[in-house]
């Protein structure tokens, strides 16, 4: 009568199987190289929309451009495809974070923990709400680092981000992309 081998002496071999059927992994490729019409061109809105946000913020007596906008302006104007860059993400994004910062801000208080923790929540806040925006993590860490007044902050936030979309959109007809993918 022969007895089965022992699970202990099977159990080894079964990895090794499953590594030699499985696919070899790849490595990613950098992203093509851009035209430089296209490059031009998006740079060129980039700098317009700051700007855009530089004057209308001075007429206003009010500063509209803040870090975070500077790099949601990089993504709209460079990666106009990626979900991160619709308008849904800019505005929504931008907008819940600072929500959450202000949140934050209410329990916590001004400061560098308050901040982390505003900085952290605005990603969950932000993937509930699908409206994914990295930049607008930062907006959460400003409000809750700074205590801006609440509606002036919004509204001003609000605005900058239509700018920047409505430069976004002149930026993709002069560069013959298509933005946006989808609005909301």
């Amino acid at each position: 009568m022969t007895t089965a081998p022992a699970p202990e002496a099977t159990a080894p071999a079964a990895p090794e199987a499953a590594r030699e059927s499985a696919p070899a992994p790849t490595r990613g490729r950098p992203p093509a190289r851009p035209r430089p019409r296209t490059v031009l061109v998006s740079t060129a809105g980039a700098v317009t929309a700051l700007l855009l946000l530089v004057a209308v913020g001075t007429l206003l007596h009010q500063p509209l451009l803040i870090p975070p906008l500077a790099a949601s302006m990089a993504l709209v104007a460079g990666a106009p495809d990626l979900p991160l860059s619709q308008p849904r993400s800019v505005l929504g994004g931008q907008l819940l974070s600072a929500l959450t910062g202000f949140a934050v801000l209410a329990v916590a208080g001004p400061g560098l923990w308050g901040a982390a923790v505003a900085g952290g929540l605005a990603l969950g806040v932000m993937m509930l709400a699908r409206t994914p925006h990295s930049p607008a993590a930062a907006t959460a860490v400003i409000v809750a680092l700074q205590a801006p007044p609440f509606w002036s902050f919004l509204g001003l936030l609000a605005l900058a981000s239509l700018v920047l979309v409505a430069v976004g959109l002149g930026v993709a007809r002069v560069a013959g992309r298509t933005y946006p993918a989808y609005w909301f």
